[in-house]
């Protein structure tokens, strides 16, 4: 297994998990429980892939991933915050839609119920080794820059403000359900960029594409106890995970019924040992202001 190799892998592996979970950590941090993260990433992918079909630009598609992945923040944050619906009810149901409405245009557009034609994507040069992809460093640079955002600016202490304290940061003037539709919005459109780096890397979309990586950077989130680098830190843990995975598969020193599980099996171990540690945002899952 060449260190190298196993790296840059993982790093390629680990870009749907940083955007993801960066969206999930900013959506929380406004106190919106972020279930949604698979719905968003489905919905980028899908959009970046019809945008990028139709124009021939990966970059027209990387616009129309992040506009689907803003329209489904947008109906999330409306359904949670306008009309105070349950937020975990709320999330399974965005996940739900995504599926279907993918699904659904995905035979409307390509006369196919599985999977597009080839598109065009970024990272032409196969010795860079995925290093050209501007994507990547995007998904790299997403969880410092979302830890300045919150730590170092207004509009990042309202955010917190707002998560913990919301009473509080009514009564001296900052709107709660603005600072929560800002927040959900960005979540989305976060979100949406891991959907996009999955389409544009595989050059198509395939059907459910996402395969469960919302959920895993639900679980990097709580694991990185709602905090930006902490959960980069547990994406690249669960990619290393998943890379391990991938290597292992060629060989028989496990079964590889095994090898499939480990991801999984590392993410409960991880969640069993932290979440009773983690104390989330005080507000979280709180519909009223």
């Amino acid at each position: 297994m060449n260190p190298f190799d196993f790296l840059t892998q993982t790093l390629r592996i680990a870009i749907p998990y940083l955007f993801a979970a960066s969206g999930g950590v900013i959506a929380e941090r406004a106190g919106i429980i972020s279930l949604s993260l698979e719905g968003y990433m489905l919905t980028g992918a899908f959009s970046a892939t019809l945008g990028t079909f139709y124009s021939g630009s990966p970059w027209i598609g990387l616009l129309c991933g992040i506009l689907g992945g803003l329209v489904f923040g947008l109906i999330h944050a409306l359904a949670t915050i306008r009309y105070r619906a349950d937020q975990v009810v709320v999330g399974i149901a965005i996940n739900l839609l995504a599926i279907g409405v993918t699904r659904f245009f995905l035979q409307l557009a390509f006369e196919s119920s599985s999977n597009s034609p080839r598109i065009e994507g970024f990272g032409a040069s196969a010795a860079a080794r995925g290093f050209d992809n501007p994507l990547l460093w995007m998904g790299l640079l997403s969880a410092p820059v979302l830890a300045f955002f919150l730590y170092k600016t207004r509009y990042g202490l309202r955010v917190r403000a707002v998560g913990e304290h919301p009473d509080a940061a009514a009564s001296v003037g900052i709107s709660v359900a603005r600072i929560r539709y800002l927040s959900v919005a960005l979540s989305g459109m976060l979100a949406a960029l891991g959907g996009v780096f999955l389409a544009l890397d595989q050059h198509q979309f395939t059907d459910q594409m996402t395969a469960g990586r919302g959920f895993i950077a639900v679980a990097a989130v709580i694991f990185g106890r709602w905090d930006p680098v902490r959960a980069a830190l547990a994406c690249l843990l669960f990619a290393a995970a998943e890379t391990l995975q991938i290597q292992l598969q060629g060989t028989e020193v496990i079964a590889s019924q095994f090898v499939s599980m480990i991801p999984y099996v590392l993410t409960i171990i991880a969640l069993a040992g932290v979440v009773g540690r983690a104390v989330p945002p005080a507000a979280l899952g709180k519909t009223g202001e």
